[in-house]
Formats: structure tokens, sequence, C-alpha cells
């Protein structure tokens, strides 16, 4: 008998050693997204451990089974101390991707996994998702200190251009009711791609060098070498980000440290640093 991933016998999972230069505690600043990839066989304490190597404030998973994420956010407390609360955006029941019983198949969608209490969870389906069901949810929860509304979504697949269209006009609708947003997702379409207009008109990608032109440099966040995962930023300012690929997905994991501070502090730290200079 063979004993396969990462578990020890009795099903207890191993802490999976965590890269060198990994923090140690939820940075308050860092959210992340990232396309978990179903099915792809992946185990939730790889999908845990790699959460775990940069210990974001709030998560963002897509193609998220509701058990996957429930396990995800044991093992992160479970190995790593890294404590979670979470909501889901659960779009349909699906037994093939999620298992399972035929008559109790498991959610599938997406979720939030945020290190401080959320509230306010709104689940959205798009009233037509394309070839599959697909929509967004929002929370309201809390980065560095500062209460911010976050979407999360994933749009119809890559060759469904129109099906996209639709339902970023109603995501975008209810991001611009938030003078500070965070959107978040796998958008399945290039930064330049038409149907993105409204999200570029309200909020800038994390990626200041990321832009709807031939002049922007767009970081890949796939296996096939395109950009489909967002981190839109609506009256938030980016500090840095990375993309990081991996071999638990076919779309890497995009975390970005934010500038959380009210536009009147952050204009008022600028007006001191000015006056220190003088």
């Amino acid at each position: 008998m063979m004993v396969l991933g990462p578990s020890a016998p009795g099903g207890v999972p191993f802490a999976r050693p965590l890269p060198a230069d990994a923090v140690r505690d939820v940075v308050p600043n860092r959210v992340m997204t990232w396309n978990i990839c179903n099915p792809c066989g992946t185990s939730n304490a790889d999908r845990a451990a790699e959460i775990a190597s940069y210990a974001p404030q709030v998560i963002g998973l897509q193609e998220a089974c509701a058990r996957d994420v429930a396990r995800i956010r044991n093992h992160l407390e479970n190995l790593y101390g890294l404590v979670y609360h979470v909501e889901y955006g659960t779009v349909l029941k699906n037994w093939g991707r999620c298992g399972g019983l035929p008559w109790n198949p498991g959610g599938y969608g997406q979720a939030i996994l945020s290190a401080a209490p959320i509230k306010d969870r709104v689940n959205v389906e798009y009233r037509d998702g394309g070839s599959e069901d697909r929509g967004y949810m929002a929370v309201t929860t809390t980065l560095d200190g500062q209460e911010i509304r976050v979407f999360n979504t994933h749009l119809a697949q890559r060759r469904q251009e129109t099906y996209r269209t639709d339902q970023i006009a109603a995501l975008a609708e209810e991001v611009a009711r938030h003078d500070r947003a965070i959107a978040l997702g796998d958008f399945n379409a290039v930064p330049d791609a038409p149907e993105l207009t409204p999200m570029w008109a309200l909020a800038g990608d994390t990626d200041p060098e990321c832009r709807p032109s031939p002049t922007g440099t767009c970081l890949p966040t796939t296996d096939w070498q395109s950009k489909f995962d967002y981190v839109f930023l609506r009256g938030i300012s980016p500090l840095k980000h990375h993309v990081q690929p991996t071999p638990y997905s076919d779309h890497h994991p995009l975390h970005t440290d934010l500038d959380l501070a009210p536009a009147p502090e952050r204009q008022q730290e600028a007006a001191t640093d000015v006056g220190h200079e003088g």
C-alpha cells in the first residue's frame, strides 16, 4: 500500500516548510487573489502552505469548493497559526467538481478569507454566466485599520467576451457605489480587452505599469502567459505587488501591499514631508 500526498497516517497533514523569507504573521495591509484551479487534484494542505507563505490579511479565492475552503482555513490555523474568518460566494452545486453525494453536491464559486471579522456579505449570480454559472461576492472587512468593501469575482471563460461584457457592467455598477473599494479575481480577459473598459474607468490595477494600452507592461498571471487576474483599486494606493508561479494551479497567486490611509491623511503626510525637506 502506498500513501500519497502531504498527509501523515491517520489523515493529519504535515506542515509544509515555508520559504526562508516567508512572513510569520498576517500582513495587515496585504491582499491576495488566487484561482486555485478545480478540478486539479491539488491537496488543500499544499494550497494552505502557498497562502501561508504570504499571509495576507484578505484572500479572494476562485474556483473554490466550500469544503476545500473550510479545510484550507483549518490548515492555515492548525499548521501555521494563521486564523481567518471566511464567507462563501457559491454560484452552483456541483458533484463532479466538489464531491459530496449526488443529492448533496458541494458548493462551488468564490470565497473570501479575512483575518478581521467580515460583515455585510452579498452574493450575486450573474444573469448569464456563459458556459458555467458565474458571479461575484462582496464583503466589508478591515485592512490595516480601515473598513474597505472587497469584491471577488470569476468572469465567463476566455472566449466568451459577450457574457463578460454584461458581467463587468453589473460588477462595475456596484463597485462605483463606493469611494474606496477593492475588486479582485479572475476576469478571464487581458488588460486591453474591450469588456474591461468599465473597470479601468473606475479603478487602476495594483500594478501601476499595467494599463489597457500598448505601452502597458503587465506581468502574466497564468501558465499560458496571459494576465487574467487583477486587484483593481478604487480610492486606494498600491505599494508593491508580487506574482509567483506555483505548481498547485494554472493561475499564479497575486498579492499586493496597499496604502490604506485615507486621502486627506496621505496629503497631510506629503505636506509634512515637503516641510521637512525645506
